[in-house]
């Protein structure tokens, strides 16, 4: 298997949207998106799993990662998805979508411990590690866990850009992008669609 050192092609990169910084869930559901030369998907395959899963510190890269591991995190990715429309236009979400979270989340339970750094104590809950796949999947559905319940969760948004299909956490009430290209993307459209109209 390749390492992480090995460069995915710059095409299939995006500019973050804001949100990914703070959560690996959100950046895990938009590893599904739409460019000029079409479809990308970053997980498309085990070694592309691997190494984005390496990239956001959620595996070791000596650890082999499997197609069946590297197809539940594309199941997560989907049922994410699903998570978040449903929270977003307040709606129950599919059961399988939360069966999928839940069974992330319980594969790689989580012991509590006591950490204590240069802040001194706080409690720090570990997931099990003898399988490092699973305790990926429990890191990824935890965060989106706490993205779903939290404060964060009133200003997650979809982007309204066409073909996009990316989630984002709003600044404000009427950002409606997730990101200037989209909006240029929008706006140019729009530009074009009225000369048009307006052409004899």
């Amino acid at each position: 298997m390749r390492g992480v050192e090995n460069e995915t092609p710059v095409y299939l990169y995006q500019l973050p949207v804001p949100g990914e910084d703070r959560y690996a869930s959100l950046a895990l559901v938009n590893t599904r998106f739409t460019v000029s030369h079409g479809r990308v998907d970053l997980l498309d395959g085990t070694e592309a799993a691997h190494l984005w899963l390496v990239r956001h510190a959620l595996l070791p890269d000596p650890v082999e990662l499997n197609g069946r591991q590297s197809g539940r995190l594309r199941a997560l990715r989907e049922a994410l998805r699903a998570l978040f429309t449903a929270r977003a236009a307040g709606t129950r979400p599919p059961a399988d979508a939360l069966g999928t979270l839940n069974a992330a989340l319980a594969a790689a339970p989580a012991t509590p411990r006591l950490d204590w750094g240069a802040d001194g104590p706080r409690r720090a809950d570990l997931p099990d590690t003898g399988n490092p796949a699973a305790a990926a999947l429990f890191l990824l559905a935890e965060d989106a866990t706490d993205l779903l319940t939290g404060t964060d969760a009133a200003q997650l948004t979809e982007c309204a850009a066409q073909n996009c299909a990316r989630w984002f956490l709003r600044s404000h009430g009427a950002r409606r992008w997730c990101t200037t290209k989209c909006g240029n993307r929008v706006r140019a459209a729009r530009a074009y669609a009225a000369r048009k109209a307006g052409s004899p």
